[in-house]
């Protein structure tokens, strides 16, 4: 908004040419997110508290610690998240922007998916929430959806290519509808990986912020002609306007990490955690960059990977390869301190992202 009445007078002012520069968009729209997140914080957690009288259900097969520790917290807190996120973005992005409001709207409505699930549970203090299988059927129509728009926003052959890391001219043509399927599999994957690592004060926002700055680096590159060229990165015109997406996600899971540090106060809950999945997924699809996602998000791939292989372990054999999934329950119950797992799971965050961003530059 700001980014259209401004610029307009840009001639006139020079003062206003600064609002045409991305990189200071993003910064203002990270600062936005986080004030907001700030001043809204106390506001809603209470509102949260009120209405969830025995705060988020915790599963009574989980660590018993968390009976205790964790009990009559609220969740729902990726409202937080979201009320701080949505007024920096329709500031400060370019609302003309297709990208934009692909991946808004996809974060929105995995958020209204995680809200639906957060709120049968609490309403009916138990943890089943919505079945598994309607959210999943929900998940894959917005992503479809989504996907079909960012193959039609951009330019073929790439916009329904795969574009392979370590190699500057190699892209895998997937046709559209084998690129439908496989963005649809980036999403919905996404979404549900971050999920899955969302069970400790804190350890799931931080890697997604570190992700989201990742990928911020990333649109603003690839959106910018120069940049990839130099780089020897497919250019994916628009895609920069991203940036200033994922400058407002990390201001606002800033501000949310702040009533989300241990102890915490508010559980992001399915609203949080499906959303930054989904809007984390998006972008790597809009952006080129969805086997990058795997080396930038891999712990949330370890995440997930633990519960498949458990399941499938039980399933087949009859035993156990974790002492619980998701990862980070296994070492709960072998003895690590709360701090220790999530410290440790951000710093394999940010050595996977590190490497996720090399691959910019080997080619």
């Amino acid at each position: 908004m700001i980014y259209h009445l401004l610029t307009d007078y840009a001639d006139q002012v020079s003062v206003f040419n600064v609002f045409r520069y991305i990189t200071f968009r993003t910064g203002a729209a990270m600062f936005t997110a986080l004030l907001v997140s700030f001043l809204l914080g106390p506001m809603v957690i209470e509102g949260l508290r009120a209405r969830q009288s025995q705060g988020q259900p915790i599963r009574e097969d989980g660590p018993q610690s968390h009976l205790l520790t964790k009990k009559g917290t609220p969740t729902m807190g990726g409202l937080l998240i979201l009320l701080g996120m949505v007024p920096a973005v329709l500031l400060w992005g370019d609302l003309a922007n297709p990208y934009v409001w692909i991946v808004l709207l996809v974060t929105l409505g995995y958020g209204a998916i995680g809200f639906a699930d957060d709120y049968m549970k609490v309403s009916k203090v138990n943890t089943a929430g919505v079945p598994g299988k309607i959210k999943l059927f929900f998940e894959a129509m917005i992503a479809l959806a989504a996907v079909y728009a960012i193959a039609r926003v951009g330019a073929s052959p790439l916009s329904t290519s795969l574009a392979i890391p370590f190699f500057k001219d190699v892209l895998l043509p997937l046709g559209i509808f084998g690129f439908i399927l496989f963005g649809m599999f980036v999403i919905v994957g996404a979404s549900n990986a971050v999920n899955l690592t969302d069970g400790l004060d804190g350890l799931a926002i931080v890697p997604v912020m570190i992700a989201m700055a990742s990928f911020g680096f990333i649109a603003y590159l690839v959106g910018n002609g120069v940049f990839a060229d130099y780089l020897q990165i497919h250019f994916v015109p628009g895609t920069g306007e991203l940036a200033v997406f994922c400058g407002a996600l990390l201001g606002a899971g800033l501000g949310f990490l702040w009533y989300n540090a241990p102890p915490a106060m508010v559980f992001m809950g399915d609203t949080g955690s499906l959303s930054l999945g989904g809007a984390v997924g998006s972008i790597s699809v809009a952006t080129k960059h969805e086997i990058v996602l795997a080396i930038i998000g891999g712990l949330f791939v370890l995440e997930a990977v633990s519960v498949i292989v458990q399941v499938a372990s039980f399933k087949l054999t009859g035993k156990r390869v974790f002492r619980m999934a998701p990862l980070h329950h296994h070492f709960e119950q072998k003895g690590w301190a709360e701090p220790t797992i999530v410290i440790r799971f951000w710093i394999i965050a940010v050595v996977l992202a590190i490497a996720g961003l090399a691959t910019l530059k080997i080619r």
